[in-house]
């Protein structure tokens, strides 16, 4: 029970006939919850990508900089493989959740652990430096799924506020994500790579304390464990420690093969990349299964889950090309782009700032539509459009690389791909938090966010195969591949939307009418 459901117990002898009647505090419309988990996941997302826009210089730069002395291909290979990993331990996050300590703990210890994973960044050394890049990964897997999930906790399942509740949150994250390239650039340019890991650990501090501030805010949200363990779930907790310890155990000795390669070997930087990517690949569709399986999960709810596979199959494929931003994309911006605009010269990691910028000016607008519209469209139709922003972005980007048939692009051309990416993202990634908290099975409320957050874990790692595939290929060749197969993806999830729309339905129907007997 919420603590504002609760009676006083100085006045019990009150009717509520006889009490005034207040309407509970909101902001704009929404619980005040919303206030505290908006202000967490800015300051989390301001350390995040704060890192993410510094990293993959600080890993190439050499050590006279404070670099890593990384290869070029070497220290693209570990972002992306980076990017991968965080959002592949959020698989850990969600089981903790929903089988040990609930969401609530969940966001409070990875939040401290990924303050800890900053401040080891921001010492000198490399020993320091990878210990803080595994720190921060660890971290951001306990918080990120849990953090979104008391969002949807919020809400009931019928509230229409939900749609337009998630794409708040989302400007919250992206204020975060516009101001880290700046606020970090400049730390760096001023102070060095450790400066600039030190602001990112300030960030998440704050985080931390508007979180332990407001958790009064929260109500029940993040308090309960769904599906606790039990002496019973004994053996299948062995089965679990056993995988994953094996799936590290290969990762560890990939990543041995890698270094003892000279972290540029072909056959070792194989490896490690293969070995993560299997795993990301393979963690949904195991996710799914157990999901599938359990007899804890209704008929009802699994209609519903099944409705939600192609729409996290469509996710994969977006987020394969969104995730690009610190990988491929912040290459082009630096090999391949006139890094002036209006005559003004910038830095390349600046680009990133431009979908964050779009977001916040643009998130509102969706709200207000989404809430105007109801569900018109429906989801899947709304996931179909936002694949397509996002290839139309690649097959544009391709286009105008062949045209520069070799030179550089103008900056005006990597701002135009971010912008059309940005409306698909507003398309489909607050609207996909949104089903998926609704669409996900009471039993495994954490584990299906955390699973949500596997789509970009997977499209990460399908980017890294795609890049070892072909890595003779141009901008040109790859991003124009890469753009049609996401094109055809989006057509295919256009004629699947009327089933997946109707699986929702007829689940939703099974409830309402256990409800109603």
């Amino acid at each position: 029970m919420r603590a504002s459901d609760r009676p006083d117990r100085h006045h019990r002898a009150v009717t509520s006939a006889d009490a005034p009647q207040r309407a509970p505090r909101t902001f704009l419309g929404h619980p005040l919850g919303l206030v505290t988990l908006f202000n967490t996941e800015l300051w989390e997302r301001f350390s995040f990508y704060g890192m993410r826009a510094i990293l993959l210089y600080f890993v190439t730069d050499t050590a006279a900089n404070d670099g890593l002395g990384l290869d070029q291909a070497t220290g693209t290979a570990l972002v992306a493989v980076y990017g991968s990993a965080v959002y592949l331990l959020s698989v850990l996050g969600g089981w903790m959740a929903d089988r040990v300590i609930g969401a609530r703990r969940s966001v409070l210890y990875g939040g401290v652990v990924i303050a800890s994973g900053h401040v080891f960044l921001a010492l000198p050394g490399h020993a320091t430096a990878y210990v803080g890049i595994v720190l921060v990964a660890l971290g951001t897997g306990l918080l990120k799924p849990n953090v979104s999930s008391m969002v949807g906790q919020l809400y009931g399942q019928d509230d229409p506020r939900r749609d337009s509740a998630f794409s708040i949150f989302y400007m919250g994250i992206n204020i975060g994500a516009l101001a880290a390239p700046i606020v970090v650039g400049a730390a760096r340019a001023a102070g060095g790579y450790h400066a600039g890991f030190a602001v990112a650990a300030v960030g998440m501090a704050i985080a931390l304390v508007f979180y332990v501030a407001g958790h009064r805010l929260l109500g029940s949200a993040g308090l309960e464990v769904p599906n606790r363990l039990t002496r019973a779930d004994g053996p299948a907790v062995v089965r679990l420690v056993g995988w994953v310890a094996l799936g590290t155990a290969l990762a560890a000795v990939a990543g041995w093969f890698a270094l003892d390669s000279g972290s540029s070997g072909p056959v070792g930087l194989s490896v490690a990349i293969n070995a993560l990517a299997y795993l990301a690949i393979g963690a949904p569709v195991a996710t799914l299964v157990v999901m599938f399986r359990s007899p804890k999960v209704t008929a009802a709810e699994r209609t519903r889950l099944r409705a939600y596979v192609p729409l996290f199959v469509a996710a994969v494929f977006f987020w394969m090309i969104a995730e690009q931003a610190s990988s491929t994309l912040s290459a082009y911006a630096r090999d391949h782009t006139d890094l002036t605009l209006f005559g003004i010269g910038i830095s390349p990691e600046l680009f990133q700032s431009v979908g964050p910028a779009a977001i916040i000016a643009l998130a509102p607008v969706f709200a207000w539509l989404w809430v105007r519209l109801g569900d018109r469209p429906p989801t899947a139709v709304k996931f179909a459009i936002g694949l397509a922003f996002a290839a139309v972005s690649f097959l544009f980007l391709a286009l105008m690389s062949w045209l520069a048939d070799g030179g550089r692009t103008p900056a005006w051309v990597l701002v135009v791909v971010y912008l059309v990416q940005t409306l698909g993202e507003l398309c489909l990634s607050p609207v996909g938090l949104a089903a998926t908290t609704l669409l996900a099975p009471r039993a495994f409320r954490g584990q299906a966010m955390a699973l949500w957050f596997l789509a970009t874990a997977a499209g990460d790692a399908i980017t890294s195969q795609v890049i070892g595939a072909i890595p003779q290929a141009g901008p040109a060749q790859f991003f124009g591949w890469t753009g049609a197969a996401a094109l055809v993806v989006a057509g295919a999830m256009a004629l699947l939307a009327p089933w997946v729309t109707r699986q929702i339905r007829a689940g939703q129907d099974v409830v309402d009418a256990a409800g109603q007997g």
